[in-house]
């Protein structure tokens, strides 16, 4: 194995995953020669299939999608250098790259693009949702995909991680995926599932090669740890840093700080189907509780992310002008819960039949703010006459409790950027059977067919723009997910590197961009 690839520093930051901070501190940094890139982020490597981690091998540069995204979300050539669409927008040709290779050294060819975007066709990958009847190679370099109804938002869709293009040798005899071979900058040299990837810049690449030759990413899930491993030398980039972390590096001053808003929210993923929130009044109660401004500033320490509506201003033509702001009102909430038919006893909340108003609310740390925030909305909903229990258990346990109908209350981050359009997003969560990270026993035909419209066919502007409004403004009055802040990504930097440029939509890390500074 090549020498940048240091077990010693490996061993130190498995031991700050065992929370030796004393260790940490007193490890010897590392050297400028070593030149290995050293990212440290919450996210595991929960599989090998681009369903489940394609992000990730999407942000690390290790795998690309038949089609990019550009800086405005709009479709951008990817491993598909140029495409055409039939004028009944039927039929979509894709013609690859000449200079396009796998890390096994072969040629990136058309039905080994098509056996990854059959791949790609499983729900709930948004993929699924294109109404695909065939994808064919026609020769070595041209790509077809037939769809069953128009689809204006396909090469936003074919740009999701989950639609990962991996070389044929990726696979077994079965189909399964066994190793990750892609066609990006870097190639996997060891993947440990579900803590590390260590990967390094691909010779065959297309381009000249980058400044950062090697790489080695690390899942931490505690925030303190990752950005005292940034602190200490045995990390480049310490991603989502939470509030205390941030002031930590204001405070110090030992690493850079970088940041972007996104078009991310945090929400209440409410289970509209249960007994106890079946009515429209109960969930505007649990909202009126809230109060966004005291969670955003005290915990978040961020007062501009409080949320006014679900769409940040970042996502133009969604966030809509005129919405009543989201607010806070003790005595109005239990007016909504005196409508509902709930009776006030003591200081709880009762029904006809004597039984308290009671919720448990699931929440996970991937990303540090969330039970933090759970916490606060557990007070503020015990103020209101509501006890609520907190279950803090991985991220998976939300798609779990959807699909077997446990679920009551879910503290979510839901982006609305993985898929440059967010229509396909939106309508995989507010669709005919809600989604694992979006609507639960509620549904909308307006919102859905208004989904439906933005997705299928190219419109005018001022027609787009009216169906964002209304999916925006029945979601705000409806409140099948409740808005609670939108989101600030923070980025601890080293100081020995420059070129950081985060990525707003959450694709790429922008690697190949990033420089060693000089020593001085």
């Amino acid at each position: 194995m090549p020498s940048h690839f240091d077990p010693r520093r490996r061993l130190l930051a498995g031991a700050a995953l065992l929370g030796g901070s004393g260790l940490l501190m007193r490890a010897a940094q590392a050297t400028a020669a070593e030149q290995v890139l050293q990212i440290v982020g919450p996210w595991e490597i929960t599989g090998l299939s681009p369903l489940v981690s394609g992000y990730l091998y999407l942000r690390l540069q290790i795998a690309e999608t038949l089609l990019d995204v550009a800086n405005d979300g709009s479709a951008a050539p990817g491993l598909a250098a140029r495409w055409e669409v039939s004028p009944d927008g039927l039929l979509w040709r894709f013609s690859l790259r000449d200079d396009a290779l796998f890390h096994d050294g072969t040629s990136v060819r058309a039905d080994a693009v098509a056996r990854s975007l059959q791949a790609a066709l499983r729900a709930p990958a948004p993929l699924s949702q294109a109404g695909i009847a065939r994808i064919a190679a026609l020769d070595a370099r041209q790509l077809e995909i037939q769809l069953n109804a128009p689809m204006a938002a396909l090469p936003a869709l074919l740009a999701h991680g989950s639609a990962l293009v991996l070389a044929p040798s990726s696979y077994d005899a079965k189909g399964q995926v066994q190793r990750i071979v892609g066609s990006g900058p870097y190639r996997v040299r060891r993947l440990q599932l579900p803590q590390s990837i260590e990967a390094e810049w691909f010779e065959g690449a297309s381009g000249a090669a980058p400044a950062v030759r090697a790489l080695h990413y690390l899942a931490a899930g505690r925030a303190e740890t990752r950005v005292l491993m940034c602190e200490s030398g045995q990390a480049d980039l310490a991603f989502a840093l939470d509030p205390a972390s941030v002031a930590r590096v204001r405070r110090h001053g030992r690493v850079r700080l970088s940041s972007v808003t996104l078009p991310r929210v945090l929400a209440l993923k409410v289970n509209a189907g249960d007994a106890a929130l079946r009515s429209p009044a109960v969930r505007q109660a649990l909202s009126l509780a809230i109060d966004r401004a005291g969670i955003a500033k005290a915990l978040l320490r961020d007062p501009e992310m409080a949320a006014s509506q679900l769409f940040p201003p970042e996502m133009a033509g969604w966030h809509t002008p005129g919405l009543a702001p989201l607010q806070s009102n003790l005595a109005l909430a239990h007016q909504h819960l005196a409508e509902a038919g709930w009776q006030r006893q003591g200081e709880h909340w009762v029904d006809a039949s004597g039984r308290p108003l009671r919720l448990t609310l699931r929440t996970f740390p991937d990303r540090p703010e969330l039970p933090l925030v759970a916490t606060a909305l557990q007070e503020q909903w015990r103020q209101l006459g509501v006890p609520v229990r907190v279950a803090i258990g991985n991220s998976g346990d939300i798609p779990l409790g959807h699909r077997d109908g446990s679920l009551q209350l879910a503290l979510i981050a839901r982006s609305y950027g993985t898929v440059p359009d967010p229509s396909a997003t939106l309508l995989q969560d507010f669709g005919q059977d809600g989604g694992d990270w979006g609507a639960m026993g509620w549904h909308d035909n307006a919102v859905e067919q208004a989904l439906r419209r933005l997705l299928a066919a190219p419109l005018p502007a001022d027609e787009r723009l009216a169906l964002r409004r209304r999916v925006a403004s029945r979601l705000h009055q409806a409140l099948p997910l409740i808005p609670i802040a939108w989101y600030r990504l923070q980025v601890g930097v080293s100081t020995r590197l420059d070129g950081v440029r985060l990525d707003p939509l959450e694709r790429s890390y922008r690697l190949t961009e990033m420089r060693w500074r000089s020593p001085t």
